[in-house]
């Protein structure tokens, strides 16, 4: 039940960051606000580091395969493309496109048992489900 209700804030704070960061590009254009996004959120996470965690940093040099570090990198294409399409499409539409890739890549990765993940039996009801979440889309785009 907390990891649902965790899946639920995520969503929630991608929502809110997405318009966040969408405004703060109308003042200072689109990279600059990533980089702050960014570098606010090394704060953050050397402020929780700090009070919490303190692991040394010295492990991160022992993740295998090394393209896992990509994380970061990916991140601030993440910002971009959500910021872009926010500004484009408007936070809804925008929204529900990114969750639907989401869906879909993700579950791609577990039939493929991809970057480390254990490979799942492909299930017709999940198929099912992804399409009426692409019908769903197709209906609440249309005007």
């Amino acid at each position: 039940m907390i990891g649902f209700l965790i899946a639920l804030l995520s969503g929630a704070l991608m929502s809110i960051q997405g318009v966040f960061n969408t405004q703060v590009t109308k003042t200072s254009g689109i990279w600059v606000a990533n980089a702050f996004v960014q570098f606010s959120a090394l704060l953050v996470c050397l402020l929780a580091w700090i009070t919490t965690d303190r692991t040394s940093f010295g492990t991160i040099m022992k993740v295998e395969p090394k393209y896992m570090l990509l994380g970061g990198v990916i991140g601030a294409f993440i910002t971009y493309t959500v910021i872009k399409s926010m500004e484009m499409l408007g936070p809804a539409k925008a929204v529900m496109l990114i969750v639907i890739a989401q869906l879909i890549i993700a579950y791609i990765i577990e039939l493929f048992g991809m970057f480390g993940v254990e490979k799942q039996p492909l299930e017709i009801r999940k198929v099912i489900g992804m399409l009426i979440a692409i019908v769903g889309i197709i209906i609440f785009k249309w005007n």
